[in-house]
């Protein structure tokens, strides 16, 4: 009995012992312990970093140049830029009739100038009903004037309507889209006047003179052929800025239209042949290569736009240095011309006569 009770003292006096040698209690000691749970526990994952306060920054900025209207705040500021723009186009249509007679005279002189080399006499245009040389030059032919001359203003009234929901940094755009639109507007307009509608006047007016026929003009009907012509290659001259806002709405590419340009020249040259006066081959490419070349303008804008969107540059010094080798070249076979071969220089088409 004494031995069964001393073995069965031992392993408490283990522990009693290892107590005492470790100077902690058997509780103490159970409780320093890791339980098979507590030693298998994940370590704790650290949170994400949060994202650089200057995006949040700049965005808030750039939306503080944001102005929000309601639908009602909209429809009044559109009537407000619409009376502007018509404000505008009155007061150019005011003073236009002030140089009414100077106007028409400067409108008419393609028409007489083909009828000169048509050996008609006298070279005049005709009117027919009681009121229509009131309607054409004093009524028809200012408000004309007014448009190209008022583009500016109302382009400007566009882009007022449009700048309040535009980012801070997109409202610095407005001077060059101004510029651009009326420049490449007006530019269309003159080059249909001292090119295209020349060319292609003399040709109808000159159909049917071998067989009798001598060309009568109407004035009215000469200045509905004036304006449609005019009009139309002024607004086929704002290709470029077409294509510049179909890249800046990220729905074209340089890439694109780069890829699609054989399709791009075929439109082209359909609408160079409805807008022609005339079914000739000579003065449909007179409007097509110049249309062509607005294109492809617009593609280099495009790409222009797209480096920038990047953050890449473009090469300008090798740009430049190449146009200035091509105008010296261009300058030099112009001299060779004049001096060599005797030619002039004339107020029109080719320009050099000899």
């Amino acid at each position: 009995m004494a031995e069964e009770t001393g073995e069965q003292q031992t392993p408490d006096t283990e522990i009693a012992t290892v107590g005492g040698v470790n100077g902690i209690s058997p509780a103490e000691h159970a409780a320093t312990v890791e339980t098979p749970s507590q030693s298998a526990a994940p370590p704790a994952q650290n949170p994400p970093p949060p994202p650089p306060p200057g995006d949040d920054d700049e965005e808030d900025e750039e939306e503080k140049g944001m102005l929000r209207m309601s639908f009602m705040e909209h429809l009044e500021e559109l009537r407000s830029r619409l009376l502007k723009a018509i404000g505008g186009m009155l007061v150019a249509f005011l003073l236009s009739i002030g140089f009414c007679k100077d106007l028409w005279r400067v409108v008419s002189a393609p028409a007489v100038e083909a009828l000169k080399h048509l050996h008609v006499n006298p070279p005049n245009l005709a009117q027919i009903t009681p009121m229509e040389q009131f309607n054409v030059i004093y009524l028809k032919l200012p408000l004309l004037v007014s448009v190209f001359v008022a583009s500016p203003w109302i382009l400007y009234q566009v882009w007022a309507f449009i700048s309040p929901g535009l980012y801070r940094r997109e409202k610095k755009w407005a001077v060059p889209f101004i510029l651009s639109t009326a420049g490449l507007f007006i530019t269309g307009g003159l080059f249909a006047y001292f090119v295209a509608f020349r060319y292609g006047l003399e040709f109808l007016l000159g159909i049917g003179r071998d067989i009798n026929v001598t060309p009568v003009v109407s004035i009215n009907e000469y200045f509905d052929l004036f304006v449609n012509v005019t009009l139309g290659v002024g607004l086929v001259f704002e290709m470029p800025v077409i294509i510049f806002f179909l890249t800046l709405l990220r729905l074209a590419s340089p890439r694109f239209l780069i890829r699609h340009s054989r399709y791009a020249i075929l439109a082209i040259t359909i609408i160079a042949a409805i807008v022609t006066p005339t079914p000739d081959v000579f003065n449909m490419m007179i409007f097509a290569v110049p249309m062509v070349l607005l294109f492809f303008v617009g593609v280099f804008v495009s790409h222009l736009l797209v480096l920038k969107r990047e953050g890449r540059r473009f090469p300008w010094g090798q740009v430049l240095l190449g146009i200035g080798l091509t105008l010296v070249v261009a300058a030099g076979v112009v001299a060779l011309f004049v001096y060599r071969y005797h030619y002039h220089f004339i107020a029109k088409w080719p320009y050099l006569s000899k």
